[in-house]
């Protein structure tokens, strides 16, 4: 088990080891959880504002079926055009 100290600035060092093995970097977001007397730092992924909508957890889950029916070989070709795209789902509805 590693101590660290606070210091004056109330910053703290994460010892190498935990940082190697979380795979954190300078710069990264942690969480700060206090439960009871146990402090806690949750390393954090900031999603951007405008990509918020694909990681809902209804679009994973599309995603994930995507990925599923790709795997499965159901896809359909590339298509010279919009026309042809249509052409295309109108024959196999």
């Amino acid at each position: 088990m590693a101590i660290t100290r606070i210091g004056s600035k109330r910053q703290i060092t994460i010892p190498r080891e935990a940082l190697e093995r979380l795979g954190l970097q300078p710069g990264d977001l942690l969480e700060v959880q206090v439960r009871g007397e146990v402090l806690h730092l949750v390393p954090q992924r900031v999603i951007p504002r405008d990509q918020a909508w694909f990681w809902s957890k209804e679009w994973q889950k599309k995603e994930r079926e995507a990925d599923e029916a790709i795997t499965r070989g159901e896809v359909s070709q590339p298509f010279e055009s919009a026309d042809e795209l249509l052409e295309h789902l109108h024959r196999n509805r």
